[in-house]
This record gives C-alpha cells, structure tokens and sequence, in this order.
C-alpha cells in the first residue's frame, strides 16, 4: 500500500471503531457513567490506570473501585476519612493493590486542593506535545508523602516510558469528535498534541503496516508512530487508535 492508500485503510477503520458500539467492551465505559467533570476524570484516571491485561478484568475492577468510592469519585476524594479509605482493603488489580488505591485518592485530593485539578496540571503549556506534561504530573502526583512500590503505576515519558495508560486517559478526556465514544471534556487541551496510546495491539498492526520500524514499545516508538499519524491527521492524528487497536484486537491482523 502507498501512503495514500494507507491512509484511506486507516480512515475506514476509524470509521468501523470509532463509534458507541465500541463503548460497550472498553474500559471507557467507567467515565461514561457520569455526567460531572470531575466525576468522570476520576473516575477516567483510575480506570486508565489500571487498563493492562484482560479487558473484562480491567472494567471489573474499575466499576469496583468506582462503587468503593460511593459511585461519587468526586466527592468521595475531597470528603474521605481514614475509616472510608479502610474499605479498600483487599482490592487488587494485578499489581495493583488497596495501599496503591488509597494513595492515588489522597493525592487526586491534594491536586485538586492545590493544583486546580487534573486539567490544569496535564496542561501542554507551549508545547506541542505531552511529554514535558506527563512528566510533571508524575513529580506533582508524588509530592505528597507516599510508598516507593506506588510509583510505577504512573509512568515518566523522560524516563522512555511510551506511558500507554496516561495517553489514552489523555485521548478520552481531550478528544471531541462528536462521536460519542471520547468525552472531550478539556476545553483547554488541543487534539492535535495528542499521543497513540501505544501497546502491544497497535505497535504490531503499525509494524505490518510499516508505520513503525522500532522494536521497543518506547517513547522514541511513539514519536516515530506520532510523525505519521500527525501527516494523516494534523488536528486529530490519535483517532488512528482506534484503528490500529481493532485492526489488533477485534481482526488479528
């Protein structure tokens, strides 16, 4: 296939994904379930946070956590108690487990408290990427005192990390295609910066389809898969995730 051809195969399958049906079988799915901004980052981080592995787990645990936060991740996360954070004991996803959980609500609380809230603090300032944001998130998302082993569940682009999770949190809040599948809920964010939650799925489909010549699934991976995606779309190149993910996922290609 030339490029053009390429491209035109990739708008067809945005096309074949990128609508409400998707919904129903991704962990995207947690956000839709509310209607307040804040509610639905929240409950969008958390989600994104723990989406590796199986896809049916991943949106198990997340309705989990959702209902150990009183289905009010908001209000849940500038209200709690000691005894409320209690509760969590014995969650686990893989990895992750209650200690995580309780740390990741107290420090939701002090961004919200200190640092206007998720939004602000992902904010791109004058760059035209989200490399430096990310990077920022994690150092403020840690400020607070916390666990050495909590650390790796948010990743540092600076570090290499192609941080998977965070860009797809990033694609589902900042995205607005009126599709209905990505709520685009930051006004203040620009599609065009996005970033190709890169994994497993999409780096192999982009390698057949010669759009990616890295072997790792690393920063410099999502860069170069970045430069193509963006000459496809310029406003909107992280749509080709959808793509890319059901060319992987749903038709083994």
């Amino acid at each position: 296939m030339n490029r053009l051809e390429l491209k035109e195969f990739l708008d067809e399958k945005v096309i074949k994904y990128n609508n409400p049906d998707f919904i129903e079988s991704d962990p995207i799915q947690i956000p839709h379930l509310f209607s307040k901004k804040e509610d639905i980052e929240i409950a969008g981080f958390l989600a994104a946070t723990i989406a590796w592995g199986n896809r049916k787990m991943i949106i198990r645990n997340s309705s989990k956590m959702v209902e150990l936060l009183g289905n009010s991740p908001y209000d849940f996360v500038m209200n709690h108690t000691d005894d409320d954070l209690a509760n969590f004991d014995g969650f686990v996803h893989r990895t992750f487990n209650a200690d995580d959980f309780k740390f990741f609500i107290k420090s939701l609380k002090n961004i919200y408290q200190n640092h206007n809230g998720l939004e602000a603090i992902l904010s791109t300032k004058n760059e035209n990427n989200y490399k430096l944001a990310i990077h920022n998130f994690k150092k403020v998302f840690f400020e607070i005192n916390h666990q050495q082993r909590t650390l790796k569940h948010v990743s540092d682009p600076l570090k290499g990390s192609a941080s998977k999770r965070i860009n797809m949190f990033l694609r589902w809040m900042v995205r607005n295609d009126k599709t209905g599948v990505d709520l685009g809920i930051w006004k203040t964010h620009n599609s065009a910066h996005l970033h190709c939650p890169l994994d497993v799925h999409s780096g192999n489909v982009a390698r057949k389809l010669g759009i990616l010549t890295r072997k790792q699934n690393d920063w410099n991976a999502l860069n170069e898969l970045d430069l193509t995606l963006r000459q496809f779309d310029k406003y909107d190149p992280v749509k080709y995730d959808f793509a890319l993910f059901g060319l992987g996922v749903f038709e083994k290609f």
